[in-house]
C-alpha cells in the first residue's frame, strides 16, 4: 500500500482554511480577543466522545476533503451513490480519477481506521467505480483508489493519513 504524507492538525483549523477568507478570519480573531464576560461570539466545543457516529464520519469527510483541496484535488462529487453503494468522494488529480473511502475513529480501540478497509470493501469500490464510470463521460482516464484515515486524538486534534492506491497492494 503506497502512502502519501500523514499529518497531524487540528480539523477546526482545516475546516476554516477551506470556508473562510483571510479577512473573514481576521474578524474572528479580532472579535475572538475582544470577548465579553458571557463569552458572546465564543463557538461552544463539543467533546468528541459525544459525536454520534453520523457526525463524526461527517466531520471526518468534512476534513478529508479539505485536505485534498489543499492538494489541488478536485472534487467531483461526495456521498455519490450507486446501486453499488456510496463513495464517500471522488475526486480527479491531473488525469487520474479517484475513489476515496474516508474512515473516521475516536480512538485506536478497535483498531486504525484503515484497518476497517478489506477485500470487501474493495469489491464494493470497484462496482461503484463501474457504475460511475458508466453515468460520466471518462475516456483514457486511470482509476485508483485512496482511503483517508483519520484518528481523533482529542478535542480539535486529529492523526490523518492518506493512503495513495490503497488497494493495490491486496
Amino acid at each position: 500500500m503506497e502512502e502519501s504524507q500523514a499529518l497531524c492538525t487540528k480539523p477546526k483549523e482545516v475546516e476554516a482554511l477551506c470556508k473562510e477568507s483571510a479577512g473573514a478570519k481576521r474578524a474572528n480573531a479580532t472579535e475572538e480577543a475582544k470577548g465579553t464576560k458571557e463569552g458572546k461570539g465564543a463557538k461552544e466545543a463539543k467533546d468528541v466522545s459525544s459525536y454520534s457516529p453520523h457526525e463524526l464520519d461527517k466531520r471526518g469527510e468534512e476534513a478529508a476533503t479539505c485536505f485534498l483541496q489543499r492538494r489541488e484535488y478536485e472534487i467531483l462529487d461526495r456521498n455519490w451513490k450507486c446501486i453499488a453503494g456510496e463513495a464517500d468522494i471522488v475526486a480527479l488529480q491531473d488525469d487520474t480519477l479517484c475513489f476515496i473511502e474516508v474512515k473516521t475513529r475516536k480512538d485506536a480501540q478497535k483498531g486504525f481506521p484503515s484497518e476497517a478497509v478489506d477485500m470487501r470493501k474493495r469489491s464494493r469500490y470497484e462496482r461503484i467505480a463501474a457504475c460511475y464510470l458508466k453515468d460520466h463521460d471518462y475516456a483514457d482516464v486511470r482509476v485508483r483508489f485512496d482511503v483517508i484515515a483519520i484518528l481523533v486524538l482529542g478535542e480539535g486534534r486529529a492523526f490523518l493519513r492518506h493512503h495513495l492506491n490503497a488497494f493495490g497492494s491486496m
